[in-house]
Formats: C-alpha cells, structure tokens, sequence
C-alpha cells in the first residue's frame, strides 16, 4: 500500500462552525440517546479511518464514571503544525471549524467513513468541554475546548517514544443540548463489535467504568464478516455452507459474505466505508439484482423451472438469506445527511459484475450448495403464492364511518400532511376521543383489547386479525411491506400515526405489540418517522382554596403531571394535604376537555417519536421478547431489569 502524506498541509477547511448548537438534529440525527451515543461514533470512525490508512490497529472507548467519554487510538495523531490557510495548529482546525478535516480533495484518507467531515467538531460543540491530547514526533500536546471554543493555545505538555503515536479524546457531553447524558452501553457495545467484523486486523477495547456497569469487552475479529453472518445466524438451522468473497474493481473493493438459514426471512446488511447504510442503496441493489438473476438462470438450466413457469422473485430467491455486503469507496456519495443508502451508480456495478462472476464461479463448483439454495427459493415461492391468495380473500376494500363500532371516525382534510390518526384502545376512551378531537385533521381509530402478537402468528393468522386488517385499510399504505408488491409509503394518508393508550402496564403491552407488528411488517414508517406514543397524564393535582389564594392565578390552581417522578417533584413542592390529587387509571376517565388539553393539543400534548437506534439489535431483541423461546428472554430481562426507567 502506498501511505500518503498527513500533516497541516491535508487539512481543508470548507466552513464555520455557528450552526451546529443551534440545529444539533441535523448533524447527528437527534438529541435522545441515538445522539449522544452518536458522539462516540463520531470520534471512533476517525480511528477507524486512520486504520483504513494503515496506520491504527487499536481503538479504546472508555465511558468514564464522571459522565465523560474518552475515545484513544494508536494512529499518527492529528497533526499540530500550523495549518497554512487558518494561522492556527491543524488540531485546533479540525475540532473547531465544521467541514475541516483530512477526507477532503488531497487530504490524508484514500477511504474514508467520514463523508461530511463534521465529526470532531460537531462534537466539541455540543460538549461543555473537551480536550484532546496528541502524541507525535515524540511530543506530548494538548488543548482544552469548551462548547466548542478553545479556552487556551494548544501546548506541548510532555515527551513520549517516538513510536508512541496516536490521539486522546474525552468529552463531556452538553447536558443543555441533550436530553439525557448517560451513554447507553449496549449501542456502543454492538456498534463496536460490528466495526470490529468489518475490520479484521482492528482490535477495540471497550470498557465501562461508572459505578454498577463496570465491565471491559476486547473486540476482535480476525475472521471479519464471515464471523459476523455466523454471528446472525447463531442459534438457526443453516442451509448451506457459507459463501465468501472479496474482490477490488476500479478503485471499488467489494466483500461479500452470505449463508441460507431454515427462516422465512432475508437479513441483509450493507455497509460502505464502515457506514451501516440501514435504507441499502446502490451497492445492495446490485448484489441482489444480480443473484436473483444468476438463481432464476441455473434454475432454468438444471430444469427445476419450466418453460411455463414465471421467474422466482428477487424475495423468492433471498427468503433465508443473511448477508454481509460490505464496500470500500473513496468518494462515497449517501443520501440524506445520516447516510442510510449509498448513491454511487459505480458502486452498483461493480458489486453488481463482481457478484455474477463470484456467485457463478462458486457454484459451478459445488453443485450441491446450489440445489439447496434454489430449494428455498422454491419453497418461498409456495408460500408467496399462498399468502397471495389469502390476502385476496381476506382483505377488503376500506370502509371508514364515524361512528363507534370499532371503525376508523376519519378526519375532513385530505391533506398527509396535516392529518393524524390516533390508534385507542377500548370504546370509552374511542368515544372521549372522537368527542375531544379536532374533526378537520385528527382521525380516531379504535381497537378492541389486544392486537395479535405477530412475532409468535402465522402469516395467515396475521392476515385473519380483524384489527390489524382495520389498521391496514385506514393508513392507505397497501398490503404488508416485504410479503407483496403493493405497499407504498407515499400513499399514506396521515403523517403521524399515534398510539394512544392508559398509562399502565395494559397499555404498554399493547404499545408494544402494535411497534412488533409495524416493526415487523411495515417498517418503513418507524424509518420515516411517522409513529408516535402519546403521553397521557397519571395525575391531575389541584391547589385546596386555602392554597389558591396565596397563588393568586387561577392558572396554577391545578397541575397534570406525567410519571410518578413529576408527582414526586410536586410533593416536594406543596405540603402535605395542600392539594387533592386525582390519579387516572385510564383514558376514558378524561372528559373530552381534558383529554384535548393534555393528550391531543398539538401545542400542549407530548409525543414520543419511535425511531430505530440499531436495526439488527432491534431485531434480536424483539425476536427475544416477543418470540416463543422463553430462556433468552427471561435472561434478557434478569441482566437489564437494573436499567429500567420510566421516560418524563
């Protein structure tokens, strides 16, 4: 490999850094968990690019008791020259100006992860402080940031070995920009590990330090994805033997590794750069075009289809399959600021030639391994034609009343935009809601009891539930996505979807089972943000007149407060027996004004946006929670119980 040049002279400097406090949603995606732990990922890819360089082979990740997080690698550490456009060190470039960085036109990197060049900077924004400590040439420097300004020049602080190179970040989280500011390890844990697969000559030492959650993991994979489809498929009945490849084109390396399991599933996961593309993208468009291809051309060749018969389905041909496409660009282009889905057209054709000639080769020489791919294909196949047929006669065309028969009371706008729909749980709390709600924009779909658990039904069952088939014909979406042709999101009638349920254990069951059965089969609208929780209040608290008139507002006399924490807080605030509390035990308990004032008021009710922090830990663990296996799950809920919260 042929090792560039790093020093000042790499640093490209595009624009300032003012917005990044202002907007931080739009450089790390959110300020809930995700984001915070965003942080993190952003100072460990820079790791990881200097690794893709030739230059690191191991990254430490501390979660400090303190609150901080400190990332550590053993790479050429962030140059200090003085950087010849800024007039200030190239360290101080890179951690306070957006856009600065060594991924840009002549720059350090020939891969790189990084495509917006915002990470070390966006970081150092939203943290109260920051310091970095640089180790190179046998100098020791180090500069202390806060919220992103330097509170002093960089400074050499000590000597070290000459080899002894690399850079230490640790940050403190801005608990003003954030939500909450405890790291959540199990993300990190996992995001971790699946960079350690991608990158078998990287070892990434992990550890905990706050007190209750110590622990110390060493990642290690030195047999890359091929570990990591093993990993997925832990547990299954494989099919096959595993398929493997890699190969570079045109500048674009290609790794491939793939495995057929006894599920009536597919898990493919894409990744460019060490960027998990969760919405795919050109790179898996091109593996799964080209294999569906190859599949149908052997079947046709070994006669298992006929001249009479239709092609298998690309769903056909990949039901079972658990993949690793995995390529490394030097100016990958991604869609959306997150980069979910790759867009190089170059990237699909080169996967694209590269799987035919691979897969091809492959099995033309084991000819057994082929047969039993195309067997599941063929029994997808079966199934597919089947569930066609049952979708045909058990769903009908969607007849919407407003009335309170368990039928969807529709709203007046026809506009997605501005329509809700509220999912409700029982008659009562349907027929308080249809009363309280705004008829022009807000529609009430009621359900009787519990929906169906789909993780433990047949399709079939699925497809029978009077509930779900309600739900199914009032979005407009079309059939369930992944098991037909016909669902498209842009149909969607109503811009949020809003699960709306008493704030007791019940309803957080039926909460649950209706995110299963989105997640499961409708995925994409939790990706594209349109599926909310309501927060309906626990209690409403009211000053006694004694108290009221040393208020002396009217608009004090009485408090709505959300969780046992909010009633805590209140207590420590008014003597006892000062105020009457009532306590909610259901929806239906609210008179229409009430429940308008804290539940459906757009300017006063609180929502809770579902989103997806880890697409293939979300489906371990509702496989685990919702699944038939009990052992998983009740370890699962014995290691985490400690970690419980209720959310204000």
């Amino acid at each position: 490999m042929t090792k560039q040049s790093y020093d000042a002279n790499s640093i490209s400097i595009l624009e300032g850094l003012e917005a990044v406090r202002l907007r931080p949603g739009m450089y790390i995606g959110s300020v809930g968990t995700k984001g915070l732990n965003h942080l993190i990922y952003e100072i460990a890819d820079n790791a990881v690019d200097e690794h893709l360089a030739g230059y690191c082979s191991q990254i430490n990740v501390i979660l400090n008791n303190d609150g901080t997080a400190t990332v550590k690698d053993n790479g050429r550490g962030i140059p200090v020259g003085i950087h010849p456009k800024a007039g200030i060190p190239a360290v101080e470039v890179v951690f306070t100006m957006l856009h600065a960085g060594g991924k840009f036109g002549d720059g350090g990197y020939k891969i790189s992860g990084g495509l917006h060049g915002v990470g070390a900077s966006v970081v150092n924004a939203l943290s109260i402080w920051l310091e970095v400590e640089v180790h190179v040439d046998g100098q020791v420097y180090f500069q202390r940031y806060e919220k992103g300004k330097p509170i002093e020049q960089l400074k050499q602080i000590g000597t070290c070995r000459k080899n002894d190179t690399g850079t230490i970040v640790t940050f403190l989280p801005d608990d003003e920009i954030f939500e909450k500011v405890r790291f959540k390890g199990e993300s990190i844990k996992s995001r971790l590990h699946e960079t350690a697969y991608l990158n078998p000559n990287l070892t990434i030492v992990y550890e905990d330090k706050r007190i209750g959650s110590e622990e110390k993991i060493t990642y290690y994979e030195p047999d890359g994805i091929k570990a990591y489809v093993k990993e997925l498929n832990n547990g299954k009945e494989v099919i096959n033997d595993l398929v493997y490849f890699k190969k570079v084109e045109d500048g674009i390396e290609v790794e491939v590794a793939f495995q057929y399991v006894n599920e009536f599933e597919e898990n493919i996961l894409g990744f460019c750069n060490n960027i998990y593309t969760q919405e795919g993208g050109t790179h898996i468009t091109g593996f799964k075009t080209k294999f569906t291809m190859i599949i149908n051309q052997y079947a046709r060749e070994l006669g298992i289809l006929k001249e009479k018969d239709n092609n298998f389905t690309g769903l056909d041909v990949r039901n079972g399959m658990t993949a690793i496409v995995a390529v490394k660009h030097p100016e990958p282009r991604f869609e959306g600021q997150t980069k979910t889905k790759l867009d190089n057209p170059d990237a699909g054709t080169v996967v694209s030639t590269i799987t035919g000639d691979e897969v091809q080769l492959y099995f033309d020489r084991n000819l057994e391994q082929l047969k039993a791919v195309i067997a599941c294909a063929e029994k997808s196949a079966k199934i597919r034609k089947a569930e066609e047929k049952a979708k045909t006669n058990l769903l009908v065309k969607p007849k919407f009343s407003i009335d309170s028969n368990g039928k969807l009371a529709n709203c007046e706008s026809k506009n997605p935009e501005e329509c809700e729909v509220f999912i409700v749980e029982g008659d009562s709390a349907g027929g308080s809601a249809k009363t309280a709600r705004n008829r022009r924009t807000q529609a009430i779909l009621p359900i009787r009891g519990k929906i169906l658990n789909v993780e433990k039904a047949s399709i079939d069952k699925v497809l029978a539930n009077a509930e779900i088939k309600t739900m199914i014909n009032s979005f407009g979406c079309g059939f369930l996505e992944g098991y037909g042709n016909d669902f498209d999101i842009s149909k969607l009638r109503y811009n949020k979807i809003i699960i709306m349920t008493d704030a007791d254990v019940d309803g957080a069951h039926i909460d649950t089972l209706l995110l299963t059965f989105f997640y499961r089969f409708m995925p994409e609208l939790i990706n594209q943000g349109h599926v909310y929780i309501a927060t309906p209040p626990l209690y409403k608290a009211e000053l006694k007149k004694s108290d009221k008139s040393k208020k002396g507002s009217k608009k004090s006399d009485s408090q709505y407060l959300y969780d046992d924490k909010a009633l805590e807080k209140y207590k420590a605030k008014h003597a006892s027996g000062s105020f009457t509390l009532q306590r909610y035990k259901g929806l239906g308990e609210m008179d229409p004004e009430q429940l308008w004032e804290t539940t459906l008021n757009p300017e006063t009710r609180i929502l809770k946006q579902v989103e997806i922090e880890d697409a293939r830990m979300a489906t371990e663990i509702t496989s685990m929670l919702m699944g038939s296996d009990v052992p998983p799950r009740r370890e699962f809920i014995y290691a985490h119980a400690s970690e419980a919260e209720i959310d204000s």
